[in-house]
Order: C-alpha cells, then structure tokens, then sequence
C-alpha cells in the first residue's frame, strides 16, 4: 500500500469492484480526465462513459488524455454542469458515478462546485442508477471554498433512504489540514 493513500485511489478501489465490462458510467467531474479514462479501462469497449464539466479547460485536458489512451469510442466529454446528467443518460441503466467536489487540480480555487447544483447531481444521478449501482464522492474542502458545500452533502446524503442506499463515509484523521472526505453510496434492489 501506497505511504499516501488517498481519495482517488479508495474511488478507483470501489468503482474497480463494482464496475464491469459493457457497463455505463458517469464521470460528473471531469477535471484533468482520470477518473474519466479509469472508467473507460474498466467498461471496455462494450460499455461507455459520459464527462462532464463546466471549464473549458477541463474539458480540453480529458479529451487529450482520452485520446492519448484510445478511448475515444467509449467517452462522450460535455462541457455540461453535473446538474444536467439526466439529460444524458435514462433512468436505472448506469452503474457507476463519480464526483470530486472542489476545484479543477492545479485550477484556480475560485473556481469549484457549489451545493445547489451538486446536490442537484447527486439527487439525479441517485435516480439515473440501476439497482445495485454505486456512486463515489470525493469532497475536497479547504481554504476559501467547500466547507458548505462538504456540509451540506454530509447532510443531504445522511438523509437518503435507509431501505434504499446504504451510505458509507471515510475520514483521513490523522491528515493535517483539510484532508478529502470519501464516500460511497450502494444503491439497493
């Protein structure tokens, strides 16, 4: 195990188990693509992944690493909010999303997801997965910006369903700081 084991690598971990091959999946936050492109590795060919993001830049950044990997065929990239994924894909056919909540890696910290609009996506995307689905949430908090986005979804998800999700939140506590939250979130039959 790595010395610095991390979000990414505990959201890579869970969509590893729980996604297959031929399956749909949703990246709501693309950023620099690499949840985009580790998604794409792990539905093949049969399956697809969507992205979203509203920087151009982000945007940019995940096309050139989709191409770099040959992933074109199975990712469609939209400079689309995550509030819009149900315009993309139905109703119970996707089997995994991820988020990271917070701001574009090496991006200006100004610039970072809001509660309205990610609770929106996660309401929606809770909807668009098919039983059995799971969602990832890495929730980066800190300086200027997240903390009521991190509270307001700590909240909102604490709230869903007890016979419909089964939700599972890790802390880094023994990180300086403001370390990234991780959750996973099991959707029921």
């Amino acid at each position: 195990m790595p010395s610095q084991f991390g979000a990414v690598q505990l959201a890579h971990e869970f969509l590893s188990l729980n996604v297959r091959p031929g399956d749909i999946c949703i990246d709501c936050t693309a950023g620099r693509g690499n949840d985009t492109a580790f998604l794409c590795s792990l539905v093949g060919e049969t399956g697809s992944v969507l992205a979203f993001d509203i920087q151009p830049q982000a945007i940019e950044s995940t096309k050139e690493l989709i191409r770099q990997k040959g992933y074109e065929s199975i990712a469609k990239i939209y400079l689309d909010g995550h509030e819009n994924i149900d315009r993309y894909a139905e109703e119970g056919t996707v089997s995994a999303i991820v988020f990271n909540f917070g701001w574009l890696p090496g991006g200006d910290h100004t610039l970072n997801t809001k509660s309205e609009t990610s609770i929106a996506a996660i309401e929606k995307g809770l909807r668009l997965l098919k039983a059995d689905g799971v969602m990832s949430l890495s929730i980066y908090y800190g300086r200027d910006t997240g903390t009521k986005e991190r509270d307001d979804i700590l909240e909102y998800i604490a709230n869903l369903p007890v016979g419909e999700y089964t939700v599972i939140v890790g802390s880094f506590v023994n990180r300086p700081n403001c370390p990234p939250i991780s959750v996973r979130i099991y959707k029921g039959k």
